[in-house]
């Protein structure tokens, strides 16, 4: 039998080298190629490779009608709101997150509580053995519930359990790079195990009809580890976002072949783990400075759900011949963009100041819709004056200083209503019809903003600054 040539394989993104090299000339990646051994399947047909006679498969037409397969709900309702209402049968999904996120803790509990529903239930560990899940299954309290759980990495021993009993309604693996298969001869976590254990994996769920969930860990960078290739071959990629520091987690869905890709899913961590919460804008609300100049609440969307954050931004004199910006849970070309505009269209100077700018409670926003709320919030820092604690704001600032209309800005008021908002800048084009109980400020562009948030004070004493203990006056409409 023919020796089969090593080939470098990157771990990062799988390019394919003849030789090692330390930088991947992909992705740019440093240290990350590996040598690995095993047959290439692109070489099949080629002549290297015995090739295998295909067989003739059905061809179907557009027309037709099909049955919307009947979803499998975990009892977790911000877990079925990201997924689209539920597992769907015979459907792979990759959960990723940080190490010590709440992965392994939100996973148990889906599963005991299907479980308990009467699907059956597998459970697969790689990394813990079998006394370490029950001790997080009797700290969660859900030690009761009919899981079947085995701690194993072979995929072979894994196919094999799976399908000696009855079909199991969820299959979770826990993780999918500490899995291993005899069809590639690399170590596990490798490109080529990753990639070989998923297909495996993939394939017995689209024929046995089971919902798959694997878990993928997270690389320094924020990317899933592993080949790339596992995303486009899962029908589902779903993130579980958060900081150490908060209690609070966000799940969020990347991809998604069978629901929405917008729609987030927010869990608190507590001691006998993960709760939902009906409400996070109050949870982000919760510890809002009012009397604090630089502060701005922002009526945002996640998908279908309104959501206030407060954004909190300080503007200060700096000692640098560049002033340094620094963002956390924004995008930072936004930044620099909304500070051009205040400075071009408005007059206001900030290049002689260092500008930090924060989303309360580690919220990432990408909306653009958050300009209004930002310069708002710039300005008032800068001027020193508290913006009213009773007043929202949301708006796309464009290049030329206007504020042009966003999506869904009645779903937005209605969530400020709900929790005692007075007043809204927004801009001109959704302030017609406000909900009762709401007085909206219409803003044509940030000119307007300075002259209706300050009580039309000149750009000279904005500049210049105020006592931090005043509070801008009532906005007029």
């Amino acid at each position: 039998m023919a020796k089969r040539a090593p080939k470098f394989v990157c771990q990062e993104c799988g390019a394919v080298t003849g030789r090692w090299a330390g930088k991947c000339d992909a992705c740019g990646a440093w240290n990350s190629i590996v040598e690995e051994v095993g047959a290439d399947p692109i070489l099949a047909g080629t002549g290297k490779q015995p090739a295998v006679k295909g067989r003739r498969v059905a061809l179907h037409s557009l027309a037709g009608t099909n049955d919307e397969p009947p979803r499998l709900e975990t009892g977790i309702a911000e877990l079925d709101r990201v997924t689209g209402g539920g597992f769907v049968p015979g459907s792979v999904l990759l959960v990723g997150g940080d190490p010590g996120i709440g992965k392994s803790t939100l996973l148990l509990q889906a599963a005991a509580q299907v479980a308990s529903d009467g699907s059956p239930v597998v459970y697969i560990s790689g990394e813990e053995a079998v006394a370490q899940v029950r001790l997080r299954a009797e700290r969660l309290s859900v030690n009761a519930a009919p899981v079947a759980l085995a701690a194993e990495t072979s995929v072979e021993d894994i196919l094999a359990t799976l399908s000696a009993g009855p079909r199991p309604s969820l299959v979770i693996i826990d993780s999918i790079q500490t899995l291993w298969t005899s069809i590639a001869e690399a170590a596990p976590g490798t490109v080529s195990q990753v990639r070989a254990s998923a297909q495996a994996l993939i394939r017995y769920a689209k024929t046995s009809g089971a919902t798959v969930v694997l878990v993928g860990h997270v690389t320094k960078e924020g990317t899933l580890a592993g080949p790339r290739v596992v995303e486009h071959m899962v029908d589902a990629v779903i993130t579980f976002e958060g900081d150490g520091s908060h209690a609070f987690r966000l799940l969020r869905a990347t991809k998604n072949r069978f629901g929405p890709t917008d729609e987030i899913g927010v869990f608190e961590m507590t001691g006998a783990g993960l709760r939902e919460v009906d409400n996070p804008s109050q949870l982000f609300l919760g510890e809002r400075d009012t009397a604090s100049p630089g502060a701005a609440v922002f009526a945002g969307m996640e998908g279908t759900r309104p959501l206030l954050v407060e954004i909190q931004a300080l503007v200060a004199p700096t000692s640098l011949g560049t002033p340094r910006r620094a963002v956390v849970g924004w995008d930072s070309n936004r930044l620099a963009m909304v500070i051009a505009v205040l400075e071009a269209r408005c007059g206001v100077r900030l290049a002689g100041s260092d500008v930090y700018l924060a989303v309360a409670g580690g919220l990432r926003i990408g909306e653009p819709a958050a300009d209004l709320a930002v310069a708002a919030a710039l300005v008032s820092s800068l001027a020193g004056l508290a913006l009213p604690s009773d007043c929202v704001y949301f708006g796309e600032v464009s290049l030329s200083g206007r504020v042009r209309s966003v999506a869904h800005a009645a779903g937005r008021l209605k969530e400020a209503v709900k929790l005692g908002f007075g007043q809204a800048v927004v801009p001109e084009a959704v302030a017609a019809d406000p909900p009762k109980g709401l007085r909206t400020v219409a803003i044509g562009g940030l000119n307007d903003l300075l002259q209706k948030a300050f009580d039309g004070a000149d750009l000279d004493r904005v500049r210049a600054g105020a006592d931090s203990s005043e509070r801008a006056p009532a906005l007029r409409p």
